[in-house]
């Protein structure tokens, strides 16, 4: 079954990225590449960067491993666009490597974003059209691609890098929705709304091992930070993972509601948590006459810890919102009905509660140990951004 060759990739990279970890963090730590604690940042003890270098070992071991797999050959057979998602991934990888070293500027740091976008369209990994609800499929023109690719590549990036503000924030939300676009591009090849050489489930499964192997050593209290490289790294994956898969879909998918948006929207939802965190940021600081990328702790993620759920409650109420997200579109997929709206409105709406009217819950939780909500442990100094 084709779904447990994805599986099997998803395992290496897991398996090498957790492993990888381990000698990044002793050498973290032994050459003083930390992020320590400051009026800008909210951890509490020096903590080693790294986690993005070991991501990225084993977004590489992954792809060499199912480019040897006769299964995903046609992925890969004259093909450029593999090719072009590793380049991409490697120049936003070392521009968050600097960025974490030597914190680099917002326009240069966006340049580098641009860079890795360039480099996905000069290589073909582009959305080729899209769906407007009531007016159709739009074939994308030459002209045009470019600037679509760096605008999603930046919203992508910088939704990811956002979010990571909790140990173990973005790693588990990016796992839960890159595996739900791995489930969604496999399903669409099934239907045969996609071309079955279609290298976006690849990247999606690629990129949830990468998250599964960092997650145990980034729970909190985490013993390592991904850093921008890794929260830019993951966020590049995810963009070049949802153009190919959503921006080359072909039809809609009779009798199911939510196809019927499809494929604009599908990403939206699947990254609904720090898209809506991004926007949600841009409308505030500019409300205040700030710049967009200004420092604030207004994320939902402080919200939440204001509120009065604890660092691990937190989490997992973000991670629940991602996953009853990721059901609205995988739900109708599997089972060819549109009422999925009904059971995943209703757990939708649980969650709603018990975020807002239970806070008090934490005092009697697992918590406990994090009593001052604005002071918790940062998986990274995007709390700051």
């Amino acid at each position: 079954m084709i779904y447990a060759w994805y599986v099997a990739v998803a395992a290496v990279a897991a398996i090498v990225t957790y492993l990888a970890t381990m000698p990044v963090r002793r050498v973290a730590l032994r050459v003083g590449f930390v992020a320590a604690p400051d009026e800008r940042r909210v951890h509490r003890r020096p903590t080693p960067y790294g986690g993005g270098i070991a991501m990225f070992v084993g977004m590489l071991c992954a792809f060499m491993v199912a480019s040897a797999l006769p299964v995903l050959h046609p992925v890969f057979a004259g093909s450029s666009e593999p090719l072009g998602v590793v380049l991409g991934a490697a120049v936003i990888f070392v521009v968050g490597l600097i960025d974490d070293a030597r914190d680099m500027s917002a326009p240069a740091k966006v340049a580098g974003q641009v860079l890795a976008a360039s480099v996905l369209v000069v290589l073909g990994v582009t959305m080729f059209q899209f769906k407007i609800p009531l007016a159709g499929f739009f074939v994308l023109s030459p002209d045009v691609t470019p600037l679509l690719t760096a605008l999603w590549v930046i919203v992508i990036t910088n939704a990811v890098n956002l979010i990571d503000g909790l140990d173990g924030l973005a790693a588990g939300i990016v796992a839960i929705a890159s595996a739900a676009l791995c489930l969604y591009g496999l399903r669409l090849i099934h239907t045969g709304s996609l071309p079955p050489d279609n290298l976006g489930p690849l990247v999606a499964a690629i990129t949830c091992g990468a998250c599964l192997g960092f997650l145990p050593h980034n729970i909190h209290p985490a013993k390592i930070f991904m850093g921008d490289a890794g929260a830019l790294l993951l966020g590049l994956l995810m963009a070049a993972a949802t153009m190919v898969i959503g921006g080359r879909t072909t039809e809609v998918v009779s009798g199911q509601t939510y196809f019927f948006f499809a494929p604009l929207f599908i990403p939206v939802f699947i990254l609904g948590v720090p898209i809506a965190d991004m926007a949600f940021a841009f409308v505030r600081r500019t409300a205040r006459g700030q710049g967009p990328l200004t420092p604030d702790k207004d994320h939902v993620h402080h919200r939440l810890l204001r509120l009065g759920h604890g660092h691990r409650r937190t989490v997992l109420i973000l991670w629940a919102w991602t996953a009853v997200l990721s059901g609205f579109v995988l739900y109708p997929l599997f089972t060819a009905t549109g009422n999925a709206i009904i059971p995943f409105g209703a757990v939708a709406l649980g969650l709603l509660l018990y975020t807002l009217f239970h806070p008090g819950l934490r005092k009697h939780g697992d918590d406990i140990d994090d009593p001052l909500p604005d002071h918790v442990h940062s998986g990274s100094v995007a709390d700051s951004k």
